[in-house]
C-alpha cells in the first residue's frame, strides 16, 4: 500500500489497479455504524477538528432521509468512511450550511441541488501509507453528483487541503478561511466545485467514472430495492466502455441473495 502515487504517467494506473482492491459498503446497520464511529473518533482525536463526545462521532444526520454513509474497505478492512448530503431546496439538511448557511442558502435559493460530502475520516495508522485513500473516499461524491445530477459539489476543509481540491477537483473559494466555525477546532474554508467539469476531472482522473449501476447501487433507496453488502468499484469498465451498457450479473454482492435489477 506504501509509495508515492503523484508519478506523472501511473497516477492513474495505481488507482485502478487499487480499485481491484475496494469494496463500497453503505452503512445502515447498527454494527456497522459503530465500526464508522471508531475511525471517526482516531481521526478526529488525531487531528482535533471536533471536541469529542457521542454527538459528533454518529448524530441525527446520519439517519436523514438524504444522507448516505459509507465505509471503504481495502481488502475487508475498513479504511475511511465520508457521509453524502443529497442537499435541495427542499431539504436543505447538510453540516456545511450549518458552519455557512447565507451561503449554502444562497445557491438553494437559486434553485441549485448540492452534494456535500462531510465526516470523511480515514484510520490514521493507515492513512500515512496509502495516500490514495482521499481519492478512493471522495469517488464516492462524484457518483452521487452524477446519481442526483447535482449542480455542485461542496468541500468544507481546512486551507491546508484546499490546493487539493482546486487541483483533483478544480474547486473555488466561496469563502475565505476563518477560525469560528462553531463545533469545528481548526480553521475551515468553502470551495465548490461546479459539476459542468466532471467531464475534465474524468478525463484527467478517469479513476473517478462509474457506471449507471453502480451508482444505482450506492445510492437507491425504495421498496423495491435490495440492499448491497458490498459494491465493487466500476471505473475500469467505464472507462473501457466509454458509457456503453455493460452490467456484469457480479457488481455487488447482497443480503439475501444477488438483486436480478439494477
Amino acid at each position: 500500500m506504501s509509495g508515492n502515487l503523484e508519478g506523472p504517467n501511473n497516477f492513474s494506473q495505481k488507482l485502478m489497479d487499487l480499485l481491484d482492491r475496494v469494496e463500497y459498503r453503505r452503512v445502515e446497520s447498527s454494527e456497522d455504524m459503530e465500526e464508522v464511529a471508531r475511525i471517526r473518533y482516531k481521526a478526529y482525536k488525531m487531528a482535533d477538528i471536533l471536541t469529542l463526545n457521542g454527538s459528533t462521532l454518529i448524530d441525527d444526520s446520519d439517519f436523514d432521509s438524504q444522507a448516505y454513509v459509507f465505509g471503504v474497505y481495502f481488502d475487508e478492512r475498513l479504511i475511511s468512511t465520508v457521509r453524502i448530503h443529497h442537499v435541495t431546496p427542499d431539504h436543505r439538511v447538510s453540516c456545511t450550511r450549518d458552519v455557512y448557511p447565507e451561503e449554502i442558502d444562497a445557491f438553494l435559493d437559486a434553485g441549485l441541488s448540492l452534494i456535500d460530502p462531510v465526516r470523511f475520516a480515514a484510520d490514521p495508522a493507515i492513512l500515512g501509507e496509502m495516500p490514495a485513500i482521499p481519492y478512493l473516499t471522495l469517488r464516492i461524491a462524484t457518483m452521487a453528483t452524477d446519481y442526483f445530477s447535482a449542480d455542485r459539489v461542496l468541500q468544507l476543509v481546512s486551507p491546508q487541503h484546499a490546493p487539493f481540491y482546486k487541483r483533483v477537483f478544480q474547486a473555488n473559494p466561496i469563502v475565505a478561511p476563518r477560525k469560528d466555525c462553531g463545533k469545528y477546532n481548526i480553521e475551515l474554508t468553502l470551495m465548490a466545485t461546479d459539476a459542468k467539469v466532471l467531464h475534465n476531472i474524468y478525463r484527467r482522473y478517469p479513476f473517478f467514472q462509474s457506471e449507471a449501476y453502480e451508482r444505482r447501487l450506492m445510492f437507491a433507496r425504495g421498496a423495491r430495492d435490495v440492499s448491497p453488502l458490498t459494491i465493487l468499484p466500476t471505473a475500469k469498465l467505464a472507462a473501457q466502455h466509454k458509457g456503453e451498457r455493460f452490467e456484469p450479473p457480479f457488481a455487488a454482492r447482497f443480503r439475501g441473495g444477488l438483486a436480478n435489477r439494477f
